[in-house]
């Protein structure tokens, strides 16, 4: 709702005069006015899309589901903790971590192709 308070409302007044319903402003107004706010929070959503989230994952693991709840979090803290396995933990959060920046640096670059807005 605040990046919605960044478009003019002149620009509203306008397209109501020219004739335009709601339907047609939402599409020629907000969208526009929105869409660099959208496609940050897009990217700063896909840096994170390697992480699905520990706690919930570990916490409900059993001996039943096991083969099927294992992922690189839960792997990662079994090998390093559990099996003092601290090198290769290191290495497997270390490769997660550079596919989490390879994923955001290619999508930060598509967002500057199709918009002209990035985080750099």
């Amino acid at each position: 709702m605040a990046a919605l308070t960044n478009s003019d409302p002149e620009l509203h007044e306008a397209a109501m005069i020219d004739g335009a319903n709601k339907l047609q402003r939402i599409i020629h107004v907000d969208f526009p006015a929105i869409a660099p706010t959208v496609l940050i929070m897009l990217v700063l959503r896909c840096g994170s899309i390697m992480s699905v989230g520990f706690d919930k994952n570990f916490l409900m693991q059993n001996s039943l589901n096991l083969s099927v709840s294992e992922v690189i979090s839960t792997y990662t803290y079994k090998m390093g903790l559990q099996n003092s396995k601290y090198s290769f933990s290191a290495a497997v959060s270390l490769f997660n971590n550079v596919i989490n920046f390879t994923f955001l640096t290619v999508v930060n670059s598509i967002t500057r192709k199709i918009s002209g807005s990035a985080l750099w």
